[in-house]
Protein backbone atom coordinates (compact mmCIF):
# COMPACT_ATOMS: atom_id res chain seq x y z
CA UNK A 1 0.00 0.00 0.00
CA UNK A 2 1.34 3.47 -0.94
CA UNK A 3 0.65 6.13 1.72
CA UNK A 4 2.54 8.95 0.03
CA UNK A 5 0.88 12.19 -1.07
CA UNK A 6 0.05 12.52 -4.76
CA UNK A 7 2.63 14.08 -7.06
CA UNK A 8 0.73 17.38 -6.93
CA UNK A 9 1.56 17.74 -3.24
CA UNK A 10 -2.07 17.64 -2.16
CA UNK A 11 -1.39 17.48 1.59
CA UNK A 12 -4.09 19.98 2.48
CA UNK A 13 -5.95 19.34 5.71
CA UNK A 14 -9.47 20.36 6.79
CA UNK A 15 -8.33 23.80 7.95
CA UNK A 16 -6.71 24.53 4.57
CA UNK A 17 -9.79 23.32 2.72
CA UNK A 18 -12.10 25.39 4.95
CA UNK A 19 -10.11 28.55 4.22
CA UNK A 20 -10.23 27.80 0.47
CA UNK A 21 -14.00 27.29 0.64
CA UNK A 22 -14.51 30.53 2.58
CA UNK A 23 -12.49 32.46 0.01
CA UNK A 24 -14.62 31.11 -2.81
CA UNK A 25 -17.79 32.23 -1.01
CA UNK A 26 -16.52 35.75 -0.22
CA UNK A 27 -16.46 38.06 -3.24
CA UNK A 28 -13.92 40.78 -3.86
CA UNK A 29 -10.70 41.47 -2.02
CA UNK A 30 -11.53 39.27 0.96
CA UNK A 31 -11.64 36.25 -1.35
CA UNK A 32 -8.73 34.98 -3.43
CA UNK A 33 -5.77 37.33 -3.17
CA UNK A 34 -3.98 36.62 -6.44
CA UNK A 35 -5.16 36.57 -10.02
CA UNK A 36 -3.48 35.21 -13.13
CA UNK A 37 -2.04 31.97 -14.48
CA UNK A 38 -0.20 30.93 -11.30
CA UNK A 39 -2.79 32.33 -8.88
CA UNK A 40 -3.85 28.93 -7.53
CA UNK A 41 -0.34 28.11 -6.31
CA UNK A 42 0.16 31.58 -4.84
CA UNK A 43 -3.19 31.45 -3.05
CA UNK A 44 -2.42 27.99 -1.66
CA UNK A 45 0.97 29.14 -0.42
CA UNK A 46 -0.58 32.17 1.28
CA UNK A 47 -3.37 30.04 2.75
CA UNK A 48 -0.79 27.62 4.15
CA UNK A 49 0.95 30.52 5.92
CA UNK A 50 -2.37 31.71 7.34
CA UNK A 51 -3.42 28.29 8.60
CA UNK A 52 0.05 27.68 10.07
CA UNK A 53 -0.30 30.94 12.00
CA UNK A 54 -3.78 29.92 13.21
CA UNK A 55 -2.45 26.53 14.37
CA UNK A 56 0.44 28.14 16.26
CA UNK A 57 -1.87 30.63 17.95
CA UNK A 58 -4.29 27.86 18.93
CA UNK A 59 -1.46 25.84 20.45
CA UNK A 60 -0.04 28.90 22.20
CA UNK A 61 -3.40 29.89 23.71
CA UNK A 62 -4.65 26.45 24.70
CA UNK A 63 -1.41 24.59 25.31
CA UNK A 64 -2.81 21.72 23.24
CA UNK A 65 -1.96 20.48 19.77
CA UNK A 66 -4.51 20.90 17.01
CA UNK A 67 -6.24 17.53 16.56
CA UNK A 68 -4.63 15.47 13.80
CA UNK A 69 -8.06 14.92 12.26
CA UNK A 70 -8.24 18.65 11.52
CA UNK A 71 -4.60 19.52 10.87
CA UNK A 72 -1.64 17.86 9.22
Amino acid sequence: MNNQAPAGGNNRDYLDKALDAAQKKIPGKAGARFRGPDAANKNRAMNEKITDFVRKQFEKMTGKKVPSKVSN
